[in-house]
């Protein structure tokens, strides 16, 4: 089987062309496209309700069809499930190279993950781009995938203390005869 990406990825790029560009021929052509795309997606629910749970879980684990259920709102596996099983996918490929991942959480459209990383920022940045893509691509319906802040990633006795300043370094006391202050 061919790979979908380059077709999603053309897809993409025509329909960001075509909302770009200005006047009625433009607005007719995205709503014809939006027109197929509900007819399209209410095919795949009818396919999905004559294939039976079996089928359907086939068809979901399709990346092409698993990728167009998702974004017509039909997938039969949850969102966070499938995340969970993205992330669980490219744990093994993090901690080989020194890091760890978790998944913090999906809330309104937004994937969140714990990843630790040691070594240089550019690696780290690779991790979190392969992160965000191996999510995507089993959950193409969220908006984003996000990196929790550092310090919500280490264990709370790992975490950062905030600033202190110990009371009797900015206690002013009396001078005393006889004692230094």
């Amino acid at each position: 089987m061919a790979d979908p990406l380059p077709l999603l990825t053309r897809a993409d790029d025509l329909l960001g062309k075509l909302e770009a560009a200005p006047g009625p021929t433009a607005r007719t052509a995205l709503e014809a496209v939006r027109v197929l795309t509900e007819l399209y997606g209410e095919a795949l629910t009818r396919v999905l309700e004559a294939a039976g749970p079996a089928i359907a879980e086939r068809l979901a684990d399709d990346e092409l069809v698993g990728h167009l259920l998702a974004l017509h709102g039909i997938h039969p596996e949850p969102v966070e499930q499938r995340v969970a099983r993205a992330v669980e996918a490219v744990r093994p490929a993090v901690r080989d190279r020194g890091g760890e991942l978790r998944l913090a959480g999906v809330a309104d459209g937004v994937a969140t993950v714990r990843l630790r990383t040691s070594g240089c920022p550019s690696s780290a940045a690779g991790l979190a781009d392969a992160v965000r893509e191996a999510v995507l691509a089993l959950a193409p319906e969220l908006s984003d995938v996000r990196r929790a802040p550092e310090d919500e990633d280490r264990p709370p006795d790992e975490q950062r203390p905030g600033a202190f300043v110990p009371l009797d370094a900015v206690r002013t006391r009396p001078a005393t005869a006889g004692r230094p202050a």
